[in-house]
């Protein structure tokens, strides 16, 4: 491919990063539901899919003139990588841990961050504005876990529902743009 092909004849790289983002939000959040322990599949999943993956498909959309995409994917990839950072860390230097304040004020940022970007899909299909919106909501009940522990499964099942509406519009667009036509309907654009 030479240097000067146009961006429009790129593929889309939104159900990559969309995909990266849902899998590993079911799977962090089937933990925050209680279903099982940290482990090494979510921190693999936090580094590899949620992480890298995103931060290749914010990369991808730089390159297609999306800013939106851009800031959305490279943003989230590195949240993921930085959770796995921040759960891994402290096994090696446990002064360094961040105490449970300091994780309500991460989580807060990352939900002030997702809800003002929540806004920037309000010209969009319905099913970007659910992801985000339940994105906002879920880092909001995160936040609320850190001091009312009894909130963590409701999180838990947010979150699930969360990544599922990413996994769903993920599918709906490749299915939509192979078969040429509405296999999976996201909704109608915004005004």
């Amino acid at each position: 491919m030479n240097m000067s092909t146009k961006a429009s004849e790129f593929g889309n790289p939104a159900p990559l990063g969309l995909m990266g983002f849902g899998m590993t939000t079911i799977l962090l959040n089937l933990h925050n539901a209680g279903l099982f322990g940290m482990n090494g599949m979510i921190l693999a999943m936090g580094i590899f899919y949620g992480g890298i993956a995103q931060i290749i498909a914010g990369i991808m959309e730089f390159r297609k003139g999306n800013t939106f995409g851009t800031t959305a994917f490279t943003s989230y990839g590195l949240f993921w990588l930085s959770l796995v950072y921040l759960i891994q860390f402290p096994l090696e230097k446990p002064n360094l841990a961040p105490d449970n304040a300091s994780m309500a004020a991460y989580l807060f940022m990352w939900g002030l961050f997702t809800l003002i970007m929540f806004f920037g899909t309000l010209k969009t299909n319905r099913a970007l504005q659910t992801v985000f919106m339940s994105l906002a909501i879920l880092f909001f009940l995160l936040v609320a876990a850190r001091f009312i522990p009894s909130l963590q499964l409701i999180a838990g099942i947010e979150g699930i529902f969360c990544g599922f509406s990413a996994f769903y519009l993920s599918l709906a667009e490749v299915l939509n743009e192979s078969h040429k036509r509405v296999v999976l309907p996201i909704g109608p654009v915004g005004h």
